[in-house]
């Protein structure tokens, strides 16, 4: 119980935010690696492209070389064909040596050759002598080197909106016929402070500006082979235009959108995880009618209250008080009034707790406290007290508690678990509980500690229901009989079935051990079943025997009265042992005739058409009703024994006696006193007309065979 009640607390305890947390995380790199990807995808695509489309007009120019070298041209004629197309030009031979060409002060060195998408021959790279600004991959592709994105960064951070109001002014006084500057015309410095305005100056913002509002161009020396062999290399300016830059810079500043979008996400997502966590907590651990701590709280932090090690050497006292009769008052008033009052015994449970003390409701009109304790007499004091001011509440109504206490001790005092490792409140408290369900219904408040004996009894009720099925089919239950009397001849003139349990395992229970618990359970009804059937069958094998059997009263418990087919019941039982109806007196409580005297009635009748005797258990024993001897026909009443109890010859004591069997006569019912010891209550029962004694003084209860030699002698 106890782990698995730590186990549903953890678990509502335990948020998932670092499960979003590392969701971020991931989802974040993925996010940069796809942006990058994409960032040098764009980069080689928009460089690739404008490449792909210069080298289309190299590799044309090439053509037309081949062919007149093939024409036998000569060079100069040569040379004037490809000026007209390109400015910058070199005719290179096998060894790389320049055999003529126009304005190739810039070439550089041999570089690479690299693979572009749609053309199937390798493209010869050379590199620009001023800046070196391409580079080829292990797959021979050509890629940008920083210098690109240094310029798109240092856009992006250096140039602020004033800066850039000044360059457009500038910019549109140049003239439109201005083809822009070249890259490698621009320093650019990536480290530079974006803060720092001196590192600015006008005339670097007028370029950057013309960048942004036209186009730059790439230093590209492309080369294509001849069919003779020679290398036809041809300037290229690869322009960059705003629009290529737009869609650069559009996919960083997409990812970054994407980015804090997914942060803010995350964020509100961990915000409202933590605040549903607590608002779940805040439920768990609250009572719905009082808005205070309830039972949830009450075992969790309990536990981890007496488990703390400074507290291993106190003593504490787990208490269960319960308000009494609490439906009847919700019944008279409302539920609304009712769980106000609650409400304020909770308050003033918890106004009274010291620091380290818990109180919670429990139950709809149950408390539980978790105190320290000195003394049982200081503990119980303070309860008291508080009980007093709970009944303080409303000054019209007195409130009844009943409270079970179970003392905790300190570890010191149990060297079985020193670090109260195995303690468990649930347990302790259902030990409270169980003292204070012990207590009587009497209407005043009342106080129980527990103890061993309530244990053993506890286990005692334990062994009965564990045990109660297998005795029935075993036939461990006993019929005894006890004798009836004629006072006044001393013959035997009927008897009581009265039942005894003689297990193997428990060994020989009287009634009195037994019947309340099975009245509790419902088993009783079982047991009622059993005794008529085993009567029934006894009467039968006596009358067989040839004895005069006088009838036998079996009790029928209230329990039965529920069922409207009892009468039926009882007749079948009968009719199957084949024992005369007229020997079986079906006997009825007394507090049977409070339930529903209508019911009761019906099933009388019916018991009486079909040939059994009726008769009053226990008339006296409560608030016996003339009312009901009036109206429901009973054969036979039966005087509890407390009427006997004391000096019958006593004159208010005879009375009543007397009174009573007069009026019983008058009502055409026999008389029965049962619990009879001595000779004078024999005389004076005698002399008022009794019909019939049953006590000590005749005989005790008989087991079958002895009871049989009674009737032995009767016949």
């Amino acid at each position: 119980m106890i782990k698995n009640r730590e186990k549903r607390i953890r678990r509502m305890k335990r948020t998932n935010v670092w499960i979003f947390i590392l969701a971020y995380i991931v989802i974040s790199l993925l996010g940069i690696g796809v942006s990058m990807l994409m960032m040098m995808f764009t980069d080689e695509y928009v460089v690739n492209s404008k490449i792909a489309k210069e080298y289309s007009k190299v590799e044309k120019m090439t053509g037309v070389y081949s062919g007149l070298r093939k024409l036998g041209t000569d060079e100069g004629a040569v040379k004037d064909l490809i000026s007209g197309s390109f400015e910058s030009f070199a005719v290179l031979d096998k060894d790389g040596k320049v055999k003529f060409g126009s304005n190739y002060d810039g070439l550089g060195e041999y570089e690479s050759y690299f693979n572009l998408e749609g053309i199937d021959s390798n493209i010869r790279l050379y590199r620009s002598d001023d800046n070196k600004i391409m580079t080829v991959n292990e797959d021979h592709r050509i890629t940008t080197t920083g210098d690109l994105q240094s310029v798109i960064s240092y856009l992006v951070h250096s140039l602020n909106e004033e800066d850039l109001e000044k360059a457009h002014s500038v910019v549109s006084e140049q003239s439109e016929n201005d083809q822009g500057v070249e890259l490698y015309q621009v320093t650019v410095d990536s480290t530079a402070d974006p803060d720092d305005e001196s590192d600015v100056d006008t005339e670097k913002i007028l370029e950057m500006t013309k960048i942004i509002s036209k186009k730059f161009t790439l230093p590209l020396w492309l080369g294509c082979e001849a069919e003779s062999g020679d290398i036809v290399v041809v300037r290229c300016p690869v322009e960059i235009n705003t629009y290529d830059l737009a869609v650069y810079i559009g996919i960083i500043l997409s990812f970054y959108l994407i980015f804090y979008l997914l942060f803010l996400v995350f964020i509100i997502t961990i915000i409202v995880t933590l605040v549903n966590q607590r608002i779940n907590l805040n439920l768990y651990f609250t009572d719905t009618i009082t808005r205070l701590p309830n039972r949830n709280m009450f075992l969790y932090n309990g536990e981890k209250l007496v488990r703390k090690r400074r507290n291993l050497n106190k003593t504490y006292a787990v208490v269960s008080i319960e308000f009494m009769k609490y439906n009847n008052f919700c019944l008279c008033h409302s539920m609304k009034e009712g769980e106000d009052v609650l409400t304020k015994m909770h308050k003033i449970l918890r106004s009274n707790m010291v620091r380290g003390e818990i109180a919670a409701h429990m139950t709809i009109a149950e408390f539980a406290l978790l105190v320290n304790y000195n003394s049982q007499e200081d503990t119980e004091e303070r309860i008291r007290k508080i009980l007093k001011q709970m009944d303080d509440i409303d000054p019209d109504h007195s409130f009844i508690f009943h409270v079970g206490i179970k003392v905790i001790p300190s570890a010191q005092e149990t060297p079985e678990d020193p670090r109260r490792k195995d303690f468990d409140l649930e347990i302790e408290y259902n030990n409270a509980c169980t003292a204070r369900i012990s207590l009587d219904d009497k209407d005043d408040t009342k106080i129980n500690f527990f103890d061993d004996k309530l244990i053993e009894e506890q286990q005692w009720e334990d062994k009965i229901l564990e045990n109660q099925n297998r005795a029935v089919e075993n036939e461990e239950f006993v019929v005894y009989y006890q004798p009836k009397y004629d006072p006044n001849t001393d013959k035997l003139t009927g008897a009581e079935a009265l039942i005894r349990w003689d297990s193997p395992s428990l060994g020989f229970v009287s009634p009195g051990r037994f019947i309340p618990q099975f009245e509790k359970s419902g088993f009783i009804t079982e047991i009622d079943h059993y005794m008529l059937s085993h009567v029934a069958s006894d009467q039968k094998k006596w009358l067989d025997m040839g004895y005069e059997c006088v009838p036998v009263s079996v009790n029928v418990s209230r329990a039965h009265f529920i069922e409207n087919d009892l009468a039926e019941q009882i007749r079948d039982i009968v009719d199957k042992a084949g024992a005369p109806r007229h020997l079986i007196e079906i006997e009825l409580t007394e507090s049977a005739f409070f339930d529903d005297k209508n019911a009761l009635i019906d099933i009388i009748n019916r018991l009486k058409e079909y040939g059994f005797i009726v008769s009053m258990d226990d008339f006296g024993s409560g608030y016996s009703s003339l009312n009901s001897l009036k109206d429901i026909p009973l054969d036979v009443l039966k005087l509890d024994a407390g009427f006997f109890s004391g000096d019958i010859s006593d004159d208010r004591s005879g009375i009543v006696v007397s009174e009573t069997i007069r009026l019983a006569k008058s009502l055409n019912m026999k008389t029965v006193a049962e619990g009879v010891e001595a000779r004078e209550q024999v005389e004076f029962l005698a002399a008022k007309g009794c019909d019939m004694i049953q006590g000590y003084y005749y005989s005790k209860p008989l087991p079958g065979n002895e009871y049989e030699q009674k009737m032995e002698k009767n016949s």
